[in-house]
């Protein structure tokens, strides 16, 4: 009994649809599909055209700022007055509080948000996970300005001043601190939950296997499986905290002050932004122009950070 061979139009030698049948397979595809891919490919590009366009945005009336006021005096000066006689530019003073309050907010979010993870992840049962998760990323949805309120008429006087016995004026830095760490807790908790649930269960159950406990498990199998993913949550943290505004605006201060002090009011690269922008300031003059070379400076910043922590994530990520 004799076979036939298929046709050489329609397989290769091994078995396979020669390449030029790719072309008819996507002529194929349904119009349905054709319309999804476009509005994929739509939203992929208009999320690079929105970050050229704020880079542009910020970069024309920044440079005409620095036509005005030297790039070295601006980044490493230590006065910052552009309203007062004589006028400075130093920003150092606002990069120094938007640092300390990020700082504090972290010390705060890290391992609140850490511990709520592993909970969540590793000791929770799914009904209380499934509870307790939706109240934590509930946090999140809290408008800013309500944070700001809550800084400025619970957590300086009655913790700060009451509880604690810590001696800081009406707007300080800590206190603001402290609030940020509480917005960005939400964001590490829920992000770092994500990924070391992701984490496959044969790791723990090996680790179980060899006499490990839970807690064992937990902070030497779980943990260093998913430190890709919780680094990324940690990064997203610092960039979400130095990029807030009202809660600084109203609770560290309007006062730039080059300090190390938490106890003291500060100004940040926001909350000048925040201040400034409802002003009286003529557009286009140097006034008016600080406002975009402090948020062109900002979004460097951010974006430094960003750059560093994917470079990170990829040299740390584990492959399962």
């Amino acid at each position: 009994m004799t076979t036939t061979a298929p046709p050489a139009a329609l397989t290769t030698s091994t078995g396979a649809m020669p390449p030029g049948d790719s072309g008819a397979l996507r002529r194929r595809s349904r119009p349905g599909e054709q319309i999804v891919m476009f509005l994929l490919r739509l939203a992929a590009f208009l999320s690079v055209a929105i970050t050229v366009g704020i880079v542009i945005a910020l970069l024309r009336p920044a440079l005409d700022f620095f036509r005005e006021v030297s790039l070295t005096g601006f980044l490493f000066g230590t006065t910052w007055r552009p309203s007062l006689n004589p006028v400075e530019y130093g920003v150092l003073p606002l990069v120094a509080g938007t640092m300390m309050t990020t700082l504090v907010g972290m010390l705060v979010a890290v391992p609140f948000g850490l511990g709520a993870a592993m909970y969540l992840s590793e000791y929770a049962n799914p009904r209380v996970r499934k509870l307790l998760k939706p109240v934590l990323e509930l946090l999140a949805g809290v408008p800013s300005v309500v944070y700001g309120f809550f800084a400025l008429q619970f957590i300086t006087p009655t913790v700060l001043r009451g509880w604690l016995g810590v001696d800081v004026g009406f707007t300080n830095a800590l206190s603001a601190g402290l609030v940020l760490g509480v917005m960005i807790i939400p964001t590490v908790a829920s992000l770092s939950e994500d990924a070391m649930s992701a984490v496959p269960q044969s790791l723990r159950q090996g680790s179980f296997a060899m006499g490990a406990n839970r807690m064992q498990t937990t902070l030497r199998v779980v943990f260093p499986a998913a430190i890709s993913g919780i680094a990324a949550a940690i990064v997203l943290g610092i960039s979400r905290a130095a990029g807030e505004t009202m809660v600084v605006a109203l609770a560290a201060g309007s006062q730039p002050n080059l300090s190390v002090d938490v106890r003291e009011g500060m100004q940040t690269m926001t909350g000048y932004i925040a201040n400034t922008a409802g002003g009286e300031n003529i557009v286009g003059s140097v006034s008016y122009n600080t406002l975009f070379a402090v948020g062109l400076l900002l979004f460097i910043i951010t974006l430094v950070i960003n750059i560093i922590s994917i470079a990170l994530v990829r040299r740390i990520r584990e492959a399962y």
